[in-house]
């Protein structure tokens, strides 16, 4: 029999190709080719000539859900994240960068969920002693948290099967190595099949299983991007080093919903809570300075409010400048020529820098309106009031179009002690007789807005 010849996969999308390609035809990624030894098909898999039996089918009414089907981890913000807890028998991925927490939340999950639940931390990177220096400074010391310090999946597997946890952490999934597979560590066929493995053993043993996932230097998870797909729910920990503030985003979840955050506070004993992430990203925010606009978003089923700032100033370079940062560039330009061309206002020998502070990501719509506003108090160098938000999306007629949720963006706001709201007309139609402490200010388009705060300033 003929020996297989290596394939090259493309670590982000899994394209198979006989020969390496320094771009990928399917996906456009570069440099993302692997080499893979393919692996002989298992009977089970073999077509007709498999020996398969039927199974059992059940029907969806004799299917009875259970009541107790989630693990409370003792961490309110994490527990809303997840969807109201840790679903039993499902597998979750949690990525980020170096250094940015992961090992030390998933030991203080590991402390909570320990005092009444089994749970088996794997790690396939530190040895057992440096996991329990570390556990020591956390104050983490549960009865029932077990260590394995080994990265051998089929070792794992049978350890798990033997002692029967209720939850498993793997730290991390790039360092487990199943034997039959003819490739290193971290290559996109071990990760898949390792991941595969785990997931078969979630599944038929009704155990949890926490993953933890590396990320490359453009900050996606390492491996095959069809190993997002294989786990129940993947979530980012994101944050900056310099900066004491992390922020748990899901990107997918079969249990909750996506694009909820939770946000926490690196300190010397762990992981802190911060129940109030609009007062978080408020703080510190400057009291009658050009160029601020305060705008709330949705991140998940919550409200956040958020500071976005703009730095209007002239270029010293033959073509001004555009960045952004926490906001969509190109996004920034398409307002910038909205601005020019509907309002008036000549942004073409200036150099312009947006900012959303406390390392949040807006990408929803509703940012447009507090950006061009920013953008334009920056420009004229008159600040926004102080008890002012705004939210609104901004079209290229310069209309401003309408938000969902509005009530509770205004709620958020109320709450947080601002006086004022500019909001696009549409939505304040919808809100009917509901009646609020602060003046909400109906706008239809950019002119209108600018003119709001010109006159509030």
């Amino acid at each position: 029999m003929a020996k297989a010849k290596d394939l090259y996969v493309c670590r982000e999308c899994g394209y198979e190709t006989v020969k390496w390609m320094g771009k990928c035809p399917a996906c456009s990624a570069w440099n993302s080719f692997e080499q893979v030894t393919p692996m002989a098909a298992s009977p089970a898999v073999s077509g007709s000539r498999s020996g398969g039996k039927p199974a059992a089918v059940s029907h969806i009414g004799e299917i009875h859900s259970q009541e107790d089907i989630r693990y409370l981890t003792g961490i309110s913000e994490l527990d809303r994240v997840l969807g109201g807890g840790l679903v039993k028998g499902s597998l979750l991925l949690l990525g980020g960068d170096p250094g940015i927490g992961k090992s030390t939340l998933l030991l203080q999950v590991s402390q909570s969920l320990g005092q009444g639940l089994k749970v088996l931390y794997v790690s396939g990177e530190e040895s057992a002693k440096q996991i329990k220096l570390r556990a020591t400074r956390l104050g983490v010391n549960a009865e029932h948290l077990f260590i394995l310090a080994h990265n051998d999946l089929e070792t794992i597997i049978a350890t798990i099967k033997n002692e029967k946890p209720h939850v498993v952490v793997i730290d991390s999934i790039q360092t487990m190595v199943l034997s039959g597979v003819a490739s290193s560590a971290g290559s996109v066929s071990q990760v898949r099949e390792c991941t595969n493995a785990l997931l078969a053993v979630a599944k038929e043993n009704d155990i949890s299983i926490i993953l933890v996932g590396h990320v490359t230097k453009e900050g996606n998870l390492a491996g095959p991007r069809v190993l997002e797909h294989i786990v129940d729910a993947v979530f980012f920990f994101e944050g900056d080093e310099h900066h004491s503030y992390r922020i748990l985003r899901a990107v997918k979840n079969r249990y909750g919903a996506t694009n909820e955050i939770a946000v926490f506070e690196m300190r010397d004993k762990g992981l802190t809570e911060v129940r109030n992430p609009s007062a978080m990203l408020l703080a510190e925010r400057p009291q009658d300075v050009s160029g601020s606009c305060v705008v709330c978003v949705l991140e998940g089923s919550r409200p956040v409010l958020a500071e976005v700032q703009a730095l209007i100033t002239k270029t010293g370079f033959p073509s001004p400048r555009r960045m952004a940062t926490g906001f969509d560039y190109n996004r920034m330009s398409l307002l910038i020529a909205v601005l020019e061309k509907r309002a008036g206002y000549f942004f073409g020998n200036l150099d312009a820098y947006v900012n959303v502070v406390g390392g949040l990501r807006l990408d929803e719509p509703a940012t447009d309106l507090p950006i061009a506003l920013a953008m334009v108090s920056g420009l004229r160098d008159k600040p926004i009031p102080s008890d002012t938000f705004a939210v609104g999306e901004v079209g290229l007629g310069g209309e401003i179009r309408g938000v969902v949720r509005v009530e509770d963006r205004i709620r958020e706001g109320e709450r947080m002690g601002f006086r004022r709201c500019i909001l696009p007309r549409s939505s304040l139609e919808q809100l009917g007789s509901v009646r609020f402490d602060l003046e909400l200010i109906g706008v239809g388009d950019i002119r209108e807005a600018l003119r709001a705060i010109q006159k509030e300033s």
